[in-house]
């Protein structure tokens, strides 16, 4: 559990916070045998900061690329996500925009709700609003540049962050729902399925290695019984066949590409 400013104190089952913490990302470190994906939960009660990721590509030595999806989980009415830009814009204007707080009007607040799936390449501005409960799916990477963070006193990247960042609307295949599953995310550098039950043939195809289980509902289990793993946790399998979905209802699998 990680604490942030713009958290909550109260999280939604079956989270507890410890008192006098606002929670804002729950981590599931990313085991040896999938080093490539980092699996979260995020909870706001505030702004984000405006910020973007490189690419592999567009990295420098000592910083990682990071593409990343977000799940909606649960959301307030009035919940929204800014992810690319009203228009195409240049880097002169990002970077008034972000110099003198004008940067949230040139983003696209999406309205989020339960079941929405956003994929966000690299190089997209993108901030998180209040009012949300999201699974993020991502490269590991910790590689943030911040372009804008309301005041706070946090360090800005504006250069690093220019370097990278696409001026360009979001792109609308990139927005899905959960309704469109089983296959999620089917990117460059990992795969996010949703399954109800038992997985299907088809699942068992795409997860023949190592993989991450993250039930939202039921339970999952290993069937030799060494683990298992309920909504809010995390469990790393060397295969779908060598688990047991006799319990689960709900669940997301991802793995690397």
């Amino acid at each position: 559990m990680v604490d942030k400013v713009w958290g909550r104190d109260v999280l939604p089952a079956p989270f507890v916070a410890p008192a006098g913490e606002r929670i804002g990302e729950i981590w599931f470190e990313p085991p040896p045998e999938v080093p490539q994906v980092l699996v979260k939960y995020l909870f706001t009660s505030e702004k984000l900061s405006v910020q973007v990721h490189p690419s592999d590509a567009t990295a420098m030595a000592g910083e990682a690329g990071k593409e990343e999806c977000w799940l909606v989980l649960d959301a307030d009415a009035d919940a929204q996500l800014a992810i690319g830009f009203e228009r195409e814009v240049t880097a002169e204007e990002i970077a008034a925009a972000a110099q003198d707080g004008s940067i949230e009007g040139l983003l696209t607040w999406h309205p989020a709700r339960p079941g929405d799936l956003f994929y966000l390449p690299a190089g997209t501005v993108h901030a998180i609003g209040p009012g949300l409960s999201l699974v993020e799916v991502q490269q590991t990477s910790d590689t943030t540049f911040r372009l804008y963070d309301y005041g706070r006193p946090r360090e800005l990247h504006l250069e690093r962050a220019l370097a990278v960042a696409a001026g360009v609307p979001y792109a609308a295949q990139h927005r899905r729902s959960i309704a469109d599953g089983p296959v999620l995310v089917d990117g460059p550098h990992f795969r996010l399925d949703r399954i109800e039950g038992t997985p299907d043939a088809a699942t068992h195809d795409a997860y023949r290695g190592v993989l991450l289980v993250l039930p939202l509902a039921g339970e999952v289990s290993a069937r030799d019984g060494s683990a298992r793993a309920g909504a809010g946790e995390c469990l790393v399998a060397d295969g779908l066949d060598s688990l047991d979905f006799s319990a689960a209802q709900v669940t997301l699998l991802t793995r690397a590409a």
